[in-house]
């Protein structure tokens, strides 16, 4: 029973609002889930600027210097340099004018204790075990400014009460997924996606979507149609939602086992597990409140 709230504002004027809106609606669903949670916001300056990639990494005092990353990076980068980090709450965030792809491999050879909670250029990621509204205040998230968030608050059923398996897992530049539910097939589609040479950092079934995801949008897929493609493949009772650097999507299993509302306006969109998350956002009197369909995928951009 995992609770699960997103925001994608369309209009510029509401994004400084980004971190009260979404901490509204987090407060709403921590008793979904109040073992861990993890957060994503999509273009905090404070966290993620613009030119470089950014890592979010677990832990707050991984005693990684800035000196000792650049002169990794020389080695591999000679045009690197200039990386900054800085500690939030229980996140490192590392960034550096590099592909995120190659910081993230050069963290991982340099730190192999390390684990990258997130990475790309636009989405900054964190999450905690404990109390999920304690997890925001850690982070800050309250004055962050954002153009799309997703939160999730977790009740572990498949796999064990740990930072590592809070949501939302990132698993590729920009790309989030969180999860209200369990996959029933996990593990045969985590051996196929290894035998395809796919790397997985948990025994979380939730990453197992997210790691689907993801490899079908490198095979070509848009999100809808990776998502629709993960219907058919993976097995369970599922509520979605999956966030890129400038789109949104929430689908739910054939039979939509598990809870979910949509809320839209000119100005923002917004999905959470219950109504009650969205009950003080802006406009939500005008909005168009609806349940999703089983089974269909809902798609937004920015």
């Amino acid at each position: 029973m995992c609770g699960i709230a997103a925001l994608q504002l369309r209009n510029p004027e509401l994004r400084s609002s980004m971190g009260s809106l979404l901490t509204t609606m987090l407060c709403e669903i921590v008793d979904r889930g109040p073992d861990s949670a993890g957060l994503a916001v999509y273009d905090n300056p404070a966290l993620t600027a613009e030119g470089l990639s950014t890592l979010s990494l677990l832990g707050g005092d991984l005693g990684i210097r800035a000196d000792d990353v650049d002169a990794l990076l020389g080695e591999l980068l000679p045009e690197s340099g200039g990386t900054e980090i800085k500690v939030v709450g229980d996140t490192t965030f590392i960034s550096a004018e590099v592909p995120a792809e190659d910081l993230a491999k050069m963290i991982a050879k340099a730190y192999p204790e390390v684990v990258v909670a997130g990475r790309g250029e636009r989405v900054a990621v964190m999450k905690s075990v404990g109390h999920p509204v304690e997890v925001a205040e850690r982070h800050g998230v309250k004055a962050m400014r954002g153009t799309q968030a997703v939160t999730h608050t977790r009740m572990a059923t498949e796999s064990a009460v740990t930072a590592g398996g809070s949501h939302p897992f990132s698993v590729a530049d920009d790309l989030c997924l969180v999860h209200n539910g369990s996959f029933s097939n996990h593990a045969s589609v985590r051996r196929e996606l290894q035998r395809l040479g796919v790397h997985f950092d948990s025994e979380n079934d939730t990453e197992v979507g997210a790691r689907y995801v993801a490899h079908r949008l490198e095979q070509g897929d848009d999100l809808e149609t990776a998502l629709v493609n993960l219907g058919e493949t993976l097995d369970g009772f599922y509520t979605l939602v999956v966030t890129t650097a400038d789109s949104m999507a929430v689908v739910r299993d054939p039979i939509a086992c598990k809870p979910a509302i949509i809320a839209e306006t000119e100005d923002w969109v917004a999905m959470a597990s219950e109504f009650r998350a969205l009950a003080e956002l802006p406009g939500i009197e005008n909005a168009r409140i609806f349940e999703p369909e089983p089974g269909k995928v809902y798609t937004w951009s920015l």
